[in-house]
């Protein structure tokens, strides 16, 4: 199990690069465009990313910003919003590579974000969700290159396992 989490968070970090870098090309108007994604642009879609990732890691961890609004927009710059994302990248692929099986096994206790309940619930699960949860609005943000005319990149897990840091997974 903590070598699939490991593939997740290596993946996570080489496919968020690509897509990064796909977007680096676009203009400031495009990369702002209502699109009509859940989150509307690009831009936005970026933030949300990255809010739930922090929010996500601060339940996991206890450490970090966690922000109060799914929406939120963190950085309004590209430059400083691709900065973060990298660095939120690292931060997830060093807490995964550091579980083992007795964490991934384990439970953890939080507070949601819309409603202010408390869950307790496993660890993988909620791990499977985070990867998930990227998965899903990297696809719209796909989407929102391929409508703009850009070539967007390809998110094939495959195509990371067979890459350099992704056949220590295949």
């Amino acid at each position: 199990m903590e070598q699939h989490f490991q593939m997740l968070a290596a993946y996570n970090r080489w496919v968020n690069e690509r897509l990064y870098m796909a977007a680096a090309e676009l203009e400031d108007e495009e990369y702002r465009r209502d699109m009509g994604a859940f989150f509307g642009s690009l831009h936005r879609t970026f933030n949300h990313l990255l809010v739930t990732d922090r929010i996500w890691m601060f339940r996991f961890t206890g450490d970090g910003d966690a922000p109060k609004a799914l929406d939120a927009i963190l950085f309004d710059r590209f430059n400083e919003l691709q900065a973060a994302r990298e660095k939120e990248d690292a931060r997830i692929f060093n807490w995964v590579r550091g579980l083992d099986s007795t964490a991934i096994a384990g439970r953890f206790t939080y507070t949601t974000v819309s409603d202010m309940r408390t869950i307790s619930q496993r660890l993988a699960p909620a791990l499977a969700h985070l990867f998930n949860h990227q998965t899903h609005h990297r696809g719209q943000a796909h989407a929102i290159l391929t409508a703009l005319g850009k070539t967007a990149p390809s998110f094939d897990l495959i195509q990371f396992q067979r890459t350099e840091e992704g056949r220590p997974y295949s």
